[in-house]
Parts: C-alpha cells; sequence; structure tokens
C-alpha cells in the first residue's frame, strides 16, 4: 500500500487532473488503468482513484513521450518503487473524519461539487437521449407513412397507367376494326365499279351492233317499196 503522502498534501480528482493536463477525463482513467496493469498504485476512496502531485507527474509523462504505454508504464512504476522506499508509512486522510482540517473540507467540498456537476451532467444527457429517443421515434414515424404515401402514390399510378394502356389497346382494336371496315367497302365498291363498267361495255357492245344491223338493213331495199324509196333518191 502506499505510503508517500506528505502532510497537508493536496489530492486531486479526475476532473481537476484532466483540467491540469488539458486532456480529456477518459484518457486520464486510460493511463490510471494502464499503470495499475503494470503495478502502480493510486489512492483509493472507495473505487475512485485519488492523485496527489507525483501521479500527476506520471501521467505527464505519459502523456509527453514517444514510447510504447507498457514501456513507460514499466518506467513509472519502477520509479515509484524507489520512491516509496525512502518514505515513512504514511495513510492518507480522508477528508470525512472529525479532526479534518479547513483544507481537507475545502477538498471534500470541491469533491462534492463535482460529483454533483457530474450528477448534473449525466441527468442533462439523460434528458438530452430521450429528447433525441423522441424525436428519433417521431422522424422513424414520419418516414414509415412517407413510404405508405409513396408506395400508395406508385401503386395508384400502376392503375392509372394499366387502365391507360387497356384504353389504348381497346382504341387500337376498334381503329384496326374501322380500318378493316373501310377496305372491305372499298373493295366492295370497287368490284360495283367494275361490274357497272363491264354491265355498260356490254350495253355499248350490243348497241354497236344493233346500229350495224339496222344500217345495213337500210342499205339493202326490199320488194315495191324498196323500189319506190330508190325512185325518190335519184
Amino acid at each position: 500500500m502506499r505510503h508517500d503522502i506528505q502532510p497537508n498534501e493536496r489530492s486531486f480528482t479526475t476532473k481537476e487532473v484532466a483540467d491540469e493536463l488539458e486532456i480529456a477525463t477518459p484518457t486520464v482513467r486510460k493511463y490510471g488503468q494502464v499503470l495499475e496493469r503494470n503495478g502502480y498504485e493510486f489512492f483509493k476512496d472507495g473505487d475512485r482513484r485519488i492523485f496527489v502531485r507525483s501521479d500527476i507527474e506520471s501521467l505527464i509523462a505519459i502523456r509527453d513521450t514517444d514510447k510504447p504505454l507498457g514501456e513507460i508504464a514499466t518506467y513509472l512504476v519502477n520509479q515509484q518503487k524507489l520512491r516509496l522506499d525512502g518514505f515513512n508509512k504514511t495513510e492518507i486522510t480522508i477528508p470525512d473524519s472529525p479532526g479534518s482540517s479547513p483544507q481537507d473540507l475545502d477538498q471534500l467540498k470541491e469533491s462534492l461539487m463535482f460529483l454533483a456537476n457530474e450528477l448534473a451532467a449525466t441527468r442533462e444527457m439523460n434528458v438530452q437521449l430521450t429528447n433525441d429517443m423522441s424525436q428519433l421515434k417521431t422522424t422513424v414515424s414520419q418516414l414509415q407513412q412517407d413510404h405508405h404515401v409513396i408506395s400508395s402514390g406508385i401503386g395508384n399510378s400502376a392503375q392509372r397507367t394499366a387502365r391507360i394502356e387497356k384504353l389504348t389497346e381497346q382504341q387500337n382494336n376498334h381503329y384496326e376494326t374501322l380500318l378493316q371496315q373501310e377496305k372491305e367497302k372499298t373493295e366492295f365498291l370497287q368490284k360495283e365499279i367494275q361490274n357497272m363498267r363491264d354491265e355498260q361495255k356490254k350495253e355499248w357492245r350490243s348497241q354497236n351492233d344493233f346500229n350495224k344491223r339496222l344500217e345495213e338493213s337500210m342499205k339493202k331495199p326490199i320488194g315495191t317499196l324498196g323500189k319506190f324509196l330508190s325512185m325518190f333518191r335519184k
């Protein structure tokens, strides 16, 4: 157990160390875990680490080194062991006893203030998360409604397209039917005209034949009447 605490030496919380080193609080915890895995000892208040100045210097060494974390941690552990050999065993004073000094009471107030701030930040984060979840649910519900509207629109569009295609097909069929009927009518009229022409040609031939026979009969006098008529011609 550590025994290098100095009389009236100030202790620091994780947040205070993070602010002093200008690094994130999770980074301080990460460095502490690396040191502990290699045998480094921290003062503890329950599960909470309590940092003293020598611990801060170790964390600064980790922050500023380019060496692997395991290597620098082993070096710092060895340095701590050498340092601990030069101190008499002294227990850290937890600022909760009746004989606490004003400085210890100030540290306790700072610790309590830090915990209160952490708790308030946690509650605020929970409220924000709750609001975010509610907003996310609203967004998901809106997206589902939009998807339903889009799907319905696509379905209606498909139905309208099918109706248009059906009407187009019916119009095409009707047009083909009318075209076929007109074609048949045209063919029928052409046949009728051809028949009329054939009949007319027959009439012309018949009339022509009649005219020729009539003319021939007029050229041939018949009996006394013919002679009588020939006298008039002279």
